[in-house]
């Protein structure tokens, strides 16, 4: 088995990050570099996320292994032959060797190449692919161009800051570092910028999905708040269709411009590729090709301007058809959710559907999911459950939140992660190690993850379901998960006091911490940032139950649900007056 389970969960995780970017994605229509640098983004990220826990049951039985090396009784020092000295010890040190093992010299390698991996990624690759699947270019060279100079600000600032670091470094006598130093440096920057954004994330998530599922055993709260995003989707999609036709006017007149022997036509007929075809159409029956461009003086596009104008249609037929789809997918919600609060109080316990599925169902679906199965489930046992799943993530939630103030503290050891850790670790239950370790560090990147899929940046920044995503929110989601990961991961280790750093103990590292070097070269992060900084959790969880940043929002004009708002009401109104008249046509 040595070796297995990390093939094992190599195998799952690539099949998982593939199963998530499949249902954001769209891998017919979106760059294929894209796909890529996406999944290998997520792939990377969440692998680090399911191996971590094998790296600490590994550790923990080289520190036995050592510890009992080190106890050897001095009476068998001369007798001959290794089993003489091991037979003793291996009474007083139970060192089993867990199922997961993973052999000497294989994490190192293998997390320094998963790490310098998604640091090159989020760093210089990514955010060069950004610049180029947004860029209007007509060619891979004008778009490579064009990519180069919108990051030139971006990696010239980072030169600029390393550069002026280097020189301070030559001309003080005073210091001397080295590569490995350097190296460290490098890394506690990183790390310290995604702790940074980490702590804001961590606080929402851990607030916010218990608090979702709660909210969502309350009979009528999801169909009102489906109502309100009826209302918010609806004002956007009328706004995309607006945008939509003033930019295929541009691309009208363009059209009508550019004849079939300019210069230029040639891009011309790529931005009409990428029009709807109802528009393709259009434009196609009002085009006279037996015109010449220079028969008559009008005054052309450049190929910039056009650039321009190829961008521009990109992005408008992309988020017109995204609020298409998710107009139809909402509505489909809103019928369903009502069919609920109708059959509530139907006497049959037969769940009753307004509108039938136009795609047929499984038939093992069928059979298992009756109409019977699926009333006891909808009406009865689900509000239940939410409400069991929302307790038991409050749990977790708080024992987060008590162990990110307190884990600096080794004597007494107050956090409960170190705590539950160092108890499996005296009777090395590695299965229960790894089952604890696992847990945790999955509900923090729960609470993480799921936030960077909540949260939008108007329409820069948007992860929409149903392959509806973007090429620049893919990416972007990659740079962020890359960012995000190796602090969560040091977190996590120091919450369990695995992290020799915090712990103040002589003991073998992880893998995963070796790779990062000694942060005793910066201190003042080491002793000062990454212990206190997490603290500020606690204030961030008060303001996100207290709904203190929807309220802010909502100030500022942004409209979000809230149950005690008068425009909440009257957008809740508008939207089940529209859903109503979707229902009668």
């Amino acid at each position: 088995m040595s070796g297995a389970a990390l093939g094992l969960e190599i195998v799952f995780v690539f099949f998982l990050a593939l199963f998530l970017l499949h249902r954001y994605g769209d891998f017919k229509k979106q760059h294929r570099l894209v796909i890529v640098g996406t999944l290998l983004a997520w792939y990377l990220c969440f692998l680090i996320v399911f191996i971590l826990p094998l790296d600490v049951s590994t550790t923990i039985y080289n520190r036995c292994r050592h510890a009992a090396a080190n106890s050897s009784p001095p009476e068998n020092n001369n007798v001959t032959g290794s089993y003489a000295t091991v037979t003793p010890v291996t009474r007083q040190h139970p060192c089993f060797k867990p199922w997961s093992y993973i052999p000497d010299g294989i994490m190192p390698i293998f997390w320094r190449v998963v790490y310098w991996t998604s640091q090159f990624l989020t760093w210089i690759l990514l955010p060069f692919m950004q610049s180029y699947a947004r860029s209007g270019g007509f060619s891979i060279t004008g778009k490579i161009k064009t990519a180069l100079i919108e990051n030139a600000i971006y990696y010239g600032t980072y030169l600029l800051i390393f550069g002026a670091f280097l020189i301070y470094v030559a001309v003080n006598p005073r210091l001397h570092l080295e590569w490995n130093q350097l190296q460290t440096i490098g890394i506690a920057a990183a790390n310290t910028w995604g702790l940074f954004l980490l702590v804001l994330l961590l606080g929402y998530g851990l607030v916010e999905i218990p608090r979702s599922y709660w909210n969502g055993a309350k009979r009528g709260y999801l169909l009102m708040k489906t109502y309100f995003k009826a209302a918010k989707l609806m004002t956007e999609k009328a706004d995309a269709e607006e945008n939509l036709e003033d930019v295929m006017e541009e691309v009208r007149k363009v059209n009508e411009s550019i004849k079939y022997n300019h210069p230029l036509r040639k891009c011309v007929d790529t931005i009409l590729k990428k029009c709807p075809t109802e528009y393709q159409e259009k434009m196609g029956r009002n085009m006279d090709d037996y015109e010449d461009f220079d028969e008559k003086r009008n005054t052309y596009p450049s190929e910039k301007s056009l650039v321009k104008l190829h961008k521009q249609v990109i992005y408008s037929v992309q988020r017109h058809r995204r609020t298409q789809v998710q107009w139809q997918i909402l509505l489909e919600q809103a019928f369903y959710l009502e069919d609920v609060a109708k059959n509530e109080t139907s006497a049959t316990h037969q769940f009753v559907h307004t509108f039938q599925s136009p795609e047929p169902e499984n038939r093992f679906i069928q059979y298992f999911y009756n109409p019977t199965v699926e009333w006891y489930w909808e009406c009865l046992l689900r509000p239940w459950f939410y409400r069991i799943l929302a307790v038991v993530l409050s749990i977790f939630s708080v024992i987060v939140v008590w162990s990110e103030c307190t884990f600096f503290s080794t004597t007494p050891v107050l956090s409960l992660f170190a705590v539950f850790i160092q108890l499996a670790e005296k009777t090395y239950n590695y299965i229960y190690i790894e089952i604890a370790c696992f847990l945790s560090i999955f509900f923090l990147s729960i609470c993480v993850y799921s936030t960077v899929f909540r949260i939008r940046v108007f329409n820069y920044y948007y992860l929409a379901s149903h392959h509806q995503t973007d090429a620049y929110s893919l990416l972007f989601s990659g740079m962020l998960f890359c960012r995000l990961t190796p602090p969560l991961c040091l977190n996590f280790l120091g919450l369990t006091h695995m992290d020799s750093s915090i712990s103040h103990q002589n003991t073998q590292p992880t893998a995963y911490t070796s790779i990062m070097g000694s942060m005793k070269v910066l201190s003042f992060i080491a002793d000062g940032f990454y212990i206190y900084y997490p603290m500020l959790v606690v204030i961030l969880c008060i303001a996100t139950y207290f709904s203190l940043g929807t309220r802010c929002l909502n100030l500022l004009g942004f409209q979000q649900f809230m149950g005690d708002n008068d425009m909440t009401s009257d957008l809740v109104d508008e939207g089940k007056e529209l859903i109503r008249r979707e229902y009668l046509k």
